[in-house]
C-alpha cells in the first residue's frame, strides 16, 4: 500500500507540468514574452522540435517521432520499474519519480504536438539560457537526486580504509 501512495509524486509532477504548459498556451502566442523580473526572468512560449537543447531538429519529422517515442518507452520501461520496485530506497524512489513525471509530460506533449512545450526564460547577463518547463527541471532535479544517491551508495559500499 506504501509504494501507492508513492505513485502521487510522478503523478503531481505530470499535473504541474501538463497544467502550467494549458496555462502558458492559453496565455501567450509562440514566441511572445511575459516578463516576470525584467533583465532575468521571462516566461516565452517556445516549441523545442528536437531534443535536448533542440538538438536533432534536423532529422525529419517521422524519423524524430519514432527515434523519441523508442527512447522515450526504453526510459520509462527502465525507470519505472526501478521506481515499483519493493526494495527502491525512499531517496531513489524520490528521485526516479520526479524523473518519471517530467519524461511523461515531455513525452505527452511529442505524442500530441510533435514538440514540447517550453516557456520558462532565464538571462544572466549577456547570456540566455535554453528555455525549458517544469518537466525539465523535475528530470533535471531527479537526476541530480538519483546520482547522489547513488554516489552516497558507492562511497558506502568501499569503505576507507582507517589507520
Amino acid at each position: 500500500m506504501r509504494r501507492f501512495w508513492w505513485l502521487l509524486l510522478p503523478l503531481s509532477a505530470l499535473l504541474a507540468d501538463l497544467g502550467s504548459k494549458a496555462w502558458i498556451l492559453r496565455t501567450l502566442r509562440e514566441g511572445e514574452s511575459l516578463p516576470v523580473i525584467k533583465g532575468f526572468f521571462y516566461l516565452t512560449l517556445g516549441f523545442n522540435r528536437g531534443a535536448i537543447f533542440g538538438s536533432l531538429t534536423w532529422l525529419p519529422a517521422p524519423a524524430r517521432y519514432v527515434l523519441f517515442a523508442l527512447a522515450g518507452l526504453a526510459a520509462l520501461l527502465y525507470f519505472g520499474r526501478l521506481f515499483v520496485a519493493k526494495e527502491t530506497p525512499g531517496w531513489e524512489r524520490l528521485a526516479l519519480g520526479l524523473i518519471l513525471g517530467g519524461a511523461l509530460g515531455n513525452g505527452i506533449d511529442r505524442l500530441y504536438r510533435g514538440a514540447v512545450v517550453d516557456f520558462l526564460d532565464f538571462v544572466f547577463g549577456t547570456w540566455h539560457y535554453w528555455t525549458f518547463n517544469l518537466a525539465d527541471s523535475f528530470i533535471l532535479v531527479g537526476a541530480i537526486l538519483y546520482g547522489l544517491r547513488m554516489i552516497v551508495v558507492a562511497k558506502g559500499d568501499h569503505p576507507t580504509p582507517t589507520a
